[in-house]
């Protein structure tokens, strides 16, 4: 068992707000953390791995306690089981790849290490410098220099999204294979609705810094007051206005699609929508539906 409870100050776009967050994971859980920017979604990870010092609560490991701001204890982050995987990999560029991992290792059995080069299909790379790898190739040693240390957590800060959508398409099959084969509970800090959808089996999101919502991703993406026949996320890429309309262009997936509005009906309806917003796309009957997933329905 896994509980985090913390209180901690964090500035915004919206201006100073306090993080709250309360909640308990069991060995092996997967959650994801959603949000807008600047919920506080990173900086949660960034206090779970003990780089931040939150100034209330607590947070206990099994029967350890990794902080408690009443009793005074904080455990250093080199001696929190934490496995942190960054978006931009944080590799050691002068070392190899064996060399990374082993830099983490902290047992005996060095056979651990041939096992994780194995699994991640790393073995013909071992010998290899980060310089010399691909994006994909540099995550997946990343991940095993995670996995190494043999955490009681697993962070992952957006670690995908720098790659194209095969290779995170791939990376996200691999991570489920990992996290499946040594039990590790594993909270992902994600944008990305498909790649939420497909690992996580409980999705926490944020909102000004609060907890607004816990669910399965089924029903946690899907609003159960629509009796729509087909559901897609989408992200806003251009909003172009033409004579009487507004026409948007959005990337669902990797296809673009153009649905267009007359000008009344944006103002009226979607004048917060900007470019980068998230959307929901249903259709009931043969009337489409627009939601701003950042918003509540529209």
């Amino acid at each position: 068992m896994i509980e985090i409870h913390i209180k901690h100050p964090i500035k915004s776009a919206k201006g100073d707000l306090i993080l709250e967050f309360d909640k308990k994971f069991e060995q092996g859980d997967f959650i994801s953390i959603y949000g807008e920017s600047g919920a506080g979604k990173t900086t949660i990870l960034r206090i779970i791995a003990g780089l931040l010092r939150p100034e209330f609560g607590y947070i206990k490991v099994g029967d350890k306690i990794w902080f408690d701001s009443s009793k005074n204890i904080f455990l250093p982050p080199q001696k929190r089981k934490v496995g942190f995987v960054f978006q931009d990999y944080a590799l050691f560029p002068n070392l190899t790849v064996r060399e990374n991992l082993n830099f983490a290792f902290e047992g005996k059995d060095k056979g651990k290490i041939d096992e994780l080069l194995e699994l991640m299909g790393l073995k013909q790379l071992e010998a290899s410098y980060p310089a010399k790898l691909s994006g994909g190739q540099c995550q997946r040693v990343a991940l095993a220099r995670a996995i190494i240390k043999n955490p009681a957590i697993l962070l992952l800060d957006e670690p995908l999204s720098a790659l194209d959508f095969k290779m995170r398409s791939f990376l996200q099959d691999e991570i489920l294979k990992i996290v499946k084969h040594f039990k590790l509970t594993t909270l992902l800090v994600s944008h990305d609705i498909g790649e939420i959808y497909k690992l996580a089996k409980r999705v926490i999101e944020l909102k000004d810094a609060k907890v607004v919502k816990d669910a399965h991703p089924s029903e946690f993406f899907i609003n159960s007051n629509l009796s729509a026949k087909l559901q897609f996320s989408a992200t806003v890429l251009e909003l172009k206005k033409a004579d009487i309309l507004v026409i948007l262009t959005l990337l669902i997936g990797q296809e673009l699609v153009k649905i267009t509005l007359t000008q009344s009906e944006f103002e009226r309806k979607f004048s917060k929508l900007k470019i980068g917003d998230s959307v929901l796309i249903c259709e009931k009957a043969y009337n489409p539906l627009i939601i701003d997933m950042n918003e509540n329905l529209l």
